[in-house]
């Protein structure tokens, strides 16, 4: 493998972390400048900004013509998100879920899946398509902060303390914040020009298609941002933030990075045959997947977390050997279809019950 590739790969990594964090930084405190609250602030510029990375990939990947990489992106990072981040902060400690995830985020989560797959049956996502996704966004955007004006005192003070107060001094005057967004927004659009460039040389060079490059390689470039602040949020004991966090950005790759890459793209996002029948279903089971596992008792278990970590390396594997067209890929199959997702929800279902019994006994009781 040409070593200029690699190195393109990874500068273009770094550009768009450290301009994803420019960008964030720059726009909350300008935001703080002329007035709006912090806690606004934290529910619209960083939350669209933590799904920058993401954005100026699938936008770059679009008008390059790899429609492949810019759809791989959005449903490897939702897949990723679910699977690896979840997964690896339940071993680290037992997630808690909130009551608003379970009852909205969730089934939001699990209905934007099923309507990206509806638009993608015919082959394309259109621009048509990418106005009703993003409309989506924008009043889910409206309604969390219209919830988020009713949230505790202490959630006021988290969201000062993280977005607000910081406007003293030349160094946060508005002309310094408006060239952190300008250098936020130049990196972000080199570092996805750099990091696409490098993954589809990478993915000529191994054999794999550019589908497989954008599924891995490119869907967990963009995510680290997710994946350091969910871990981290997870060892500060903020367990539902990590939670949120996963559910909250794959709400946002779904309706506002696809729906916004749609509406740019000159001819929509062209679904290949491929995505629409493994892993668009891949993403939509892991959403439905985790129900489940989020009602028992509220609590993301660590078992529960080494399944994900399992089925997110299966889930790897499989694309590698298919792409591949490996002798060991019949027998892989097999034993994930006939052994390890059977032993997967039989678990389910009795932690599930006992989860039930309990609360019948609890209530029974009262």
């Amino acid at each position: 493998m040409n070593l200029e590739e690699i190195l393109f790969l990874a500068a273009g990594l770094v550009l768009l972390t450290l301009g994803a964090e420019c960008l964030v930084r720059g726009a909350a405190r300008l935001a703080d400048l002329v007035g709006i609250s912090p806690l606004v602030i934290g529910l619209t510029v960083v939350a669209f900004g933590t799904s920058a990375p993401e954005l100026a990939v699938s936008v770059e990947s679009a008008y390059s013509g790899q429609a492949d990489v810019a759809l791989g992106n959005v449903v490897g990072s939702n897949i990723l998100n679910i699977l690896f981040i979840l997964g690896l902060c339940a071993v680290i400690m037992p997630l808690r879920v909130a009551q608003q995830l379970l009852w909205l985020d969730v089934p939001l989560m699990i209905g934007a899946s099923l309507l990206v797959f509806l638009m993608a049956l015919d082959g394309v996502i259109t621009r048509f398509n990418g106005v009703i996704l993003f409309a989506g966004i924008i009043l889910y955007t409206i309604f969390a902060i219209k919830q988020g004006r009713k949230e505790s005192r202490e959630i006021e003070k988290e969201y000062s303390d993280e977005f607000g107060s910081k406007t003293d001094g030349m160094v946060n005057s508005w002309p310094v914040q408006v060239l952190f967004i300008a250098l936020g927004l130049a990196m972000l659009v080199i570092g996805a020009r750099w990091l696409v460039d490098g993954a589809v040389q990478i993915a000529t060079l191994l054999g794999l298609s550019e589908l497989v490059i954008g599924l891995t390689v490119v869907a967990a470039g963009t995510s680290l941002q997710e994946v350091a602040e969910s871990v981290v949020a997870s060892l500060r004991g903020e367990r539902d933030i990590a939670v949120g966090n996963v559910v909250g950005s794959n709400l946002f790759n779904l309706l506002s990075v696809l729906g916004l890459t749609s509406i740019v793209s000159p001819n929509g996002i062209e679904i290949a045959p491929a995505a629409l029948t493994f892993d668009l279903p891949v993403m939509i089971a892991v959403a439905l997947g985790c129900a489940p596992i989020f009602f028992t008792g509220h609590v993301i278990e660590r078992w529960e977390g080494a399944v994900f970590l399992l089925y997110y390396g299966a889930y790897t594997a499989y694309l590698i050997l298919n792409a591949k067209a490996h002798d060991s890929l019949p027998a892989f199959s097999a034993v994930m279809l006939e052994f390890v997702l059977p032993i997967t929800l039989l678990t389910v279902g009795i932690a599930y019950s006992r989860y039930a019994a309990k609360s019948r006994a609890r209530a029974s009781e009262s």
